[in-house]
């Protein structure tokens, strides 16, 4: 089981980035897929969740700026990062599991390798 994101880069403040999450060994829709980050010096911090029935949970810092949404055919998740802010640079990394709360990390088994999104004021 594998999971790998892709779609990170380099945007200006106020920009726009599409986070894909795509997996191979397993089905992602039956699984809860969160998403987390981790700037330079911080702990990893949980940016939303969506669960195998697509409801859905976004942290307060992205909470109107981000989305997530799945696409099952392709067996991907993807995270709408909007109105991109330079504090939003880290790495952002998606895990699977079935997890108690969406914003702890420890309770997903699977994670990606993650990719870097930079934000530029």
């Amino acid at each position: 089981e594998r999971l790998v994101e892709s779609g990170g880069g380099l945007v200006q403040a106020g920009g726009s980035l599409r986070l894909s999450c795509t997996a191979s060994g397993f089905d992602l829709d039956a699984w809860a897929i969160g998403w987390f980050r981790q700037a330079p010096g911080k702990g990893r911090e949980g940016v939303g969740c969506i669960s195998s029935d697509s409801s859905t949970y976004y942290s307060d810092s992205v909470k109107g700026r981000f989305s997530i949404s799945k696409d099952d055919f392709k067996n991907a998740i993807y995270l709408h990062a909007n109105s991109l802010k330079p504090e939003d640079t880290a790495v952002y990394y998606c895990a699977a599991g079935n997890p108690r709360y969406a914003d702890h990390a420890h309770e997903y088994d699977y994670w990606g390798q993650g990719t870097q999104v930079t934000v530029s004021s």
